[in-house]
């Protein structure tokens, strides 16, 4: 399943990324929605959740996320809605670890 949250806050650390692997953290934008993929082996066999998925999260409430390879690239959304079926584009895309 997929996960749509919208961008609130990020650090600037995220924009100041230049390793090759990890030029999509310049991309990141307040208020842009990105689509999050929770696939294994990030999903808990006991819950087939993934953690932060933001489950119980609803109207306004702010969760905190972090880049894997820069923990200085960190910020917080909101979530919008989970989607059973993905059909994230292929930009502003991610995936639970």
């Amino acid at each position: 399943y997929c996960v749509e949250f919208r961008t609130e806050r990020l650090s600037q650390h995220c924009a100041l990324e230049t390793r090759p692997y990890a030029r999509w953290m310049q991309y990141l934008r307040e208020g842009h929605t990105v689509c999050v993929a929770c696939q294994p082996p990030a999903m808990s066999t006991a819950t087939q959740r993934c953690a932060g998925d933001g489950h119980n999260a609803h109207g306004d409430k702010i969760l905190h996320w972090e880049a894997i390879g820069n923990s200085q690239c960190q910020g917080t959304w909101k979530k919008i809605r989970q989607l059973e079926h993905c059909s994230c584009p292929l930009v502003h895309s991610f995936i639970f670890t």
